[in-house]
């Protein structure tokens, strides 16, 4: 039979579950976009910025058991999205990545977007293929998928010359879609000495990262078992639920919260799961697991990586921590855990105290408003971050139930992703709520996806958090330079935008607007409008992630540079110009 290669790409991306795309046609994909159109199954959606496609495939990914999908025009469609696709690669989400390519079929050369896409996406993917026959499209698209998910996911690039979506060719039968990826194979010795090591520790930890999601009820049933207090990587912060009596918070270390710090002080021995010990979960890696570690990871190149390791299992954590936690509680006996369980409450509730008696001066107190927006949210919520010192402030004051989600630009770390990132995961899951928490800096960034939004009729709440500048880098300069620079934004009528935009506009001024704000936020989002809300958030008091992750930097310094920059900060303090 003849077939054109989009045809073949629809059919391949039927088989294999897909939902939706995320894109902009143009004449190098204008032939997939009109098979798209025409599938029963998959609906294409028109982005701003390919840049805002790409992450809400991630979150597509990340929100669902469904693949997040590009499809976009070569070369300047294809660069403006890397920035979502380098976070999809560092942070582990598996992405099909489709792209138009110049036709092969001609003999003359500069043709339009002529560049060499499979250099550009090698640095930023598990693989990337380039089409070159009608027979290999369908197969190529089951391989890029399996390649996506197996392992570490990440994302797959596929490049389709524009004459072969064009033209017809003739293709045999069409190989059958196989779902299923290997699994490594579990070492059952390695889990019998992680077993024993961790039970022979008198003061055990867990650290549990996104890989450890699927696995919630058997981390539970280990850490009860032995005792142990858990904290998350900022990506797992959704890994392990906030509400239970032995979680801790985001992170062990200095820039960790009190309750984290204190039960993790004389931690002995540490079971990690799912977590690299990357720079953002580890405060500029200032926490440090004791020598006694297990970890547990899907890519083998993670372990050891940053740290010595006892017992290294590198596994699928839906194989490896459920037959922990049998060899652990068949063999050992069961810890009392009350006197750390009441410690760790009284730390929490003190550091919510603190928030909520800090004066914010005519503000929006952070404390305050997370706890009304957890209050007035459902259990299973998914919430979305950016990448700003409101990243910190939610993984700090916004607790993450059982059943919830939460999703953030981790290890790329890409300031832009909120907004797009909201409309994949309530593509994903509709009947689910789901809001935002933006910096006004990570907003501008890519705030016209909102039109987006308003055109899907999603009911998405982006709880804004204006302030007039990039605070996190400015909290950073401020403690060792005594000054800021380049970080003071632009005015934004976001009143005007969202009347532009066609979404509906909330102000939240003050704590006395809290309340009423969110729930007219959250009743227009469930009546699927999307919401802005201009919330006058005060960042006055910064963060324990950027305090202890300042502390961590200068004390790595030589002693001769910590006393420059000290006496620097020292010096300009004092001459700093009253009034």
């Amino acid at each position: 039979m003849k077939r054109t290669a989009a045809w073949l790409v629809r059919h391949a991306l039927e088989q294999i579950g897909v939902r939706f795309t995320f894109g902009i046609p143009g004449v190098h994909n204008i032939e997939l976009y009109d098979e798209l159109q025409a599938s029963d199954s998959i609906e294409p959606i028109l982005v701003t910025h390919e840049g805002g496609a790409a992450f809400m495939a991630d979150a597509v990914s990340r929100s669902s058991d469904r693949i997040g999908v590009l499809a976009v025009v070569p070369a300047a469609g294809l660069t403006h999205a890397m920035s979502g696709i380098g976070e999809a690669f560092l942070d582990g989400i598996p992405m099909l990545v489709i792209s138009g390519g110049v036709r092969t079929d001609m003999q003359q050369g500069f043709q339009l977007h002529d560049v060499d896409q499979q250099a550009l996406m090698r640095p930023l993917t598990k693989a990337t293929y380039r089409i070159e026959s009608y027979d290999e499209v369908v197969d190529t698209v089951y391989r890029a998928y399996r390649t996506a998910i197996e392992g570490e996911p990440g994302p797959v690039y596929i490049e389709l010359p524009a004459n072969l979506q064009l033209l017809t060719g003739e293709v045999g039968q069409l190989p059958p879609f196989e779902a299923s990826v290997p699994r490594p194979e579990l070492d059952a010795a390695a889990v019998t000495a992680a077993a024993e090591l961790l039970a022979a520790a008198s003061r055990p930890g867990i650290f549990v990262g996104w890989g450890a999601r699927q696995v919630t009820a058997d981390i539970s049933r280990i850490a009860e078992h032995l005792g142990a207090p858990v904290a998350t990587t900022l990506q797992g912060l959704e890994a392990f639920p906030a509400d239970h009596p032995l979680h801790t918070g985001m992170g062990f270390g200095p820039s960790a919260v009190p309750a984290a710090r204190k039960a993790f002080r004389d931690c002995d021995a540490m079971l990690a799961v799912g977590t690299r010990f990357a720079e953002i979960c580890t405060g500029s890696y200032g926490a440090v697991p004791p020598a006694n570690l297990v970890h547990i990871d899907i890519n083998p190149g993670a372990i050891g990586r940053n740290h010595p390791t006892a017992v290294p299992i590198p596994a699928d954590a839906r194989d490896a921590v459920p037959a922990l936690a049998e060899a652990l509680l068949a063999t050992t006996p069961a810890r009392d855990a009350g006197t750390l369980q009441a410690a760790i409450a009284r730390d929490k509730a003190a550091w919510i105290e603190e928030w909520l008696k800090h004066d914010s001066g005519g503000r929006v107190n952070p404390g305050h408003f997370f706890a009304a927006l957890r209050s007035r949210l459902d259990g299973d919520a998914i919430v979305v971050a950016d990448d700003g010192n409101h990243t910190f402030l939610t993984a700090e004051l916004m607790p993450i139930y059982r059943g919830g989600s939460y999703l953030s630009p981790t290890d790329f770390n890409c300031m832009g992703y909120c907004v797009p990132g909201c409309i994949g995961a309530k593509l994903a899951q509709p009947e689910r709520q789901v809001v935002g928490i933006v910096g006004d800096g990570a907003f501008l960034m890519t705030g016209m996806e909102t039109v987006t939004a308003a055109r899907a009729e999603l009911g998405v709440a982006w709880f804004v958090f204006n302030d007039g500048e990039l605070s996190q880098i400015a909290q950073a300069q401020q403690m060792p330079y005594q000054r800021k620079t380049c970080t003071t934004l632009g005015a934004l009528d976001y009143r005007a935008l969202a009347a532009a935009t066609g979404c509906e506009f909330v102000a939240i001024e003050n704590n006395d607007g809290i309340n009423a704000g969110i729930d007219r936020a959250l009743e227009a989002a469930g009546q699927s409008r999307p919401v802005i809300v201009d919330v006058h958030i005060d960042y006055s008091k910064p963060t324990q992630f950027t305090r202890g992750t300042v502390k961590t930097n200068v004390q790595r310094l030589d002693t001769r540079n910590k006393l420059r920059i000290v006496s620097r900060a020292l010096w300009r303090k004092v001459r700093k110009p009253k009034g």
